[in-house]
């Protein structure tokens, strides 16, 4: 990634979080990876004075309890973190759910290859355009 901010996954599947960790470090990205429990926890860590705030999030849809469109509701109804990009990495292909996505706000939409060479691959991708993509000033 372009600086050495973390990146935050949101994400409830073990092996899914798994397979980032590995994915990255097999593309040599060596942002540190944070993995809050859950959404409502990736909130609370957000909203901590002091923390380093990511670089990007990473966040999967279909969490139980607070899932991906209530964190992305959330996420950009808050003045000071509407500006960080997030990802939604999940298994839907539905045109429902990458529609709504989009109208709260997701910098992007991928679904998650079943093949871990395909992950891998767009891990990479997302890599490359966050690398070159120019930000505003003041995302913290």
């Amino acid at each position: 990634m372009k600086d050495s901010k973390p990146i935050l996954l949101v994400e409830d599947d073990k092996v899914d979080v798994m397979q980032v960790k590995r994915a990255l470090r097999d593309r040599n990205i060596s942002n540190p990876l944070l993995h809050p429990e859950d959404a409502a926890r990736a909130i609370e860590y957000l909203n901590e004075p002091g923390t380093p705030k990511p670089c990007m999030i990473l966040l999967d849809l279909n969490m139980p309890g607070f899932d991906g469109f209530e964190f992305l509701k959330k996420m950009k109804s808050d003045r000071r973190l509407k500006k960080i990009p997030i990802i939604v990495l999940t298994t839907s292909d539905s045109d429902v759910d990458v529609k709504k996505c989009f109208d709260l706000g997701a910098a992007g939409y991928l679904v998650k290859p079943d093949d871990y060479e395909q992950f891998v691959n767009v891990v990479e991708i997302v890599n490359r355009y966050w690398t070159l993509n120019k930000m505003p000033n003041g995302i913290q």
